[in-house]
C-alpha cells in the first residue's frame, strides 16, 4: 500500500480539499443567484449535494462558512499578484500595478462582496473584513511575504514582512469600498509601495 508523501496529500487530506472547494464552489454558485443574507447551509448542502451536517462539520457555522470562502479569495488575490511579478521581471512598479489591477477586477466580480456591498447592510461580511479580519492579515500577509522573498524581487525577511502587512491592509481597506472609477488606484497604490519595495532591496 503506497503512503503519502511530503510532496502528495493522503487520500483522507485529498478527499477534504475536495469536499471543501465542491462547497465553496456551490457558495459562490448560489450567491450568483441571491443575496448573502438568503443563503443557508441547507442551500449549500442541497447545491454539493451532500446533508446539512457535513456542511456544519466542515465549517462549524455559516460564519465559519464565509470566512472560508474569504481565506480561499485571499489565496485566490495574491496568486494574481503572485503570477504579474512573475511576468514582469524587474519591474517593480509594472508588476505591482498590473498586480494591482487584477486584484481589483476580481474582486469586482466576485458575488460574496458585491452581496456584501449592495442592499441592507450585513454586519457579519464587514466584521470579516474589519474587526474580525486577523485571518485574512495573516493569510495575505504570509502569501505576500513569501512572494516578495522568493521572486526576483528578492527582499530580506525582515523588510518583506512589514511591506506584505502594509500591502495587505491597503489592499482589504479597498474591498469595502471600491476604488473610484476616476482614478488608476492600482496605478497609485504600486507607485506608492515601489518605492519602499526598491529601497529595501537597495540596503541589502
Amino acid at each position: 500500500m503506497s503512503t503519502p508523501t511530503r510532496d502528495r496529500p493522503s487520500y483522507a487530506t485529498a478527499s477534504k480539499r475536495l469536499l471543501r472547494n465542491s462547497l465553496l464552489d456551490g457558495l459562490r454558485e448560489l450567491l450568483m443567484e441571491k443575496d448573502w443574507a438568503q443563503v443557508t447551509m441547507n442551500d449549500v448542502a442541497r447545491f454539493a449535494g451532500v446533508s446539512r451536517q457535513t456542511v456544519y462539520n466542515e465549517f462549524s457555522s455559516r460564519n465559519g462558512l464565509a470566512q472560508a470562502y474569504a481565506l480561499r479569495l485571499v489565496d485566490e488575490f495574491t496568486a494574481e499578484i503572485s503570477a504579474a511579478v512573475e511576468a514582469t521581471p524587474d519591474d517593480v512598479e509594472a508588476a505591482f500595478t498590473a498586480g494591482f489591477a487584477g486584484f481589483f477586477a476580481s474582486a469586482g466580480q466576485d458575488p460574496m462582496i458585491a452581496s456584501l456591498l449592495s442592499g441592507d447592510a450585513k454586519p457579519d461580511l464587514l466584521r470579516l473584513i474589519t474587526t474580525d479580519s486577523a485571518p485574512l492579515i495573516e493569510s495575505a500577509s504570509a502569501n505576500l511575504d513569501a512572494l516578495l522573498q522568493e521572486s526576483w524581487i528578492a527582499l530580506p525577511a525582515e523588510a518583506s514582512g512589514r511591506i506584505a502587512r502594509m500591502i495587505t491592509r491597503m489592499a482589504l481597506s479597498y474591498v469595502s469600498m471600491p476604488p473610484e472609477a476616476d482614478f488608476d488606484v492600482a496605478a497609485d497604490l504600486a507607485s506608492v509601495m515601489t518605492p519602499a519595495i526598491t529601497g529595501a532591496r537597495r540596503a541589502q
